[in-house]
């Protein structure tokens, strides 16, 4: 027996307690299930129960799934959910997520927003950008440079077909609350730096299962949630 929609109630009650405890409205944050590894199955099972917002790590499973999902819904007449690219993204990868996603969380480079921008789809509505800030200078992993983020939203801001939202991610793990808060501190202000530069950003994606409540104490409008909705991963199927 999955216990989906009781995890979802169980986070959204987390997210609620952190809220109120930076003296935020809950509403002002919106979840992102993370269903990566996870299928059409689980990802329908989390529709039913409210979730409408899915973070996908991995293209062609995540086209797999989507294609799943759709044909599901289809009969029930359920709105299709807001689709998020949340991985890294190689240049031949591209068309698809320009294609198939409302959001993407991860461009940390000028040349592959230049490419979704010439391959989103006229009929579709701006792709959502947030550009990935490698927060902590961590040297595995992605993300540009802090320094170099004004620089690049400004180049994003005026590519056609794509509609720069925020900054999003992953800062270098602890268990330690404040240090936590420091990291995300340092995203929202460059957030709030690139606002006042003349970028009107509304979207600081960041904090996961363990670092949501600093996350949400500094400000983050979207957290990403996966193993504490669907349980743990399995990354060998």
């Amino acid at each position: 027996m999955s216990r989906i929609p009781q995890n979802l109630q169980a986070v959204h009650a987390a997210i609620a307690q952190a809220a109120q405890a930076a003296s935020r409205h809950p509403d002002s944050i919106q979840l992102l299930a993370v269903s990566k590894t996870f299928g059409a199955d689980a990802v329908l099972e989390a529709i039913h129960a409210g979730q409408a917002a899915f973070g996908e790590n991995y293209l062609q499973e995540a086209l797999d799934k989507m294609a799943a999902v759709a044909a599901a819904l289809l009969p029930e007449r359920l709105p299709s959910p807001e689709w998020h690219f949340i991985g890294p993204i190689q240049s031949n990868k591209t068309r698809p997520i320009a294609e198939h996603f409302d959001w993407v969380h991860t461009v940390e480079r000028e040349k592959i927003a230049s490419r979704l921008s010439g391959q989103r789809p006229q009929q579709l509505a701006p792709l959502n950008i947030c550009l990935q800030v490698n927060i902590s200078g961590e040297a595995s992993k992605s993300g540009v440079a802090p320094a170099d983020v004004a620089a690049l939203a400004q180049a994003v801001a005026a590519m056609p077909r794509l509609r720069l939202r925020g900054l999003m991610a992953i800062p270098e793990p602890t268990a330690d609350f404040e240090l936590q808060r420091q990291s995300f501190r340092r995203l929202r202000q460059l957030f709030e730096s690139l606002n006042a530069q003349g970028c009107t950003l509304d979207t600081l994606s960041m904090g996961m299962s363990a670092d949501m409540a600093a996350a949400v104490a500094e400000g983050a409008t979207i957290v990403r949630v996966g193993s504490a909705i669907f349980g743990q991963r399995n990354y060998e199927k």
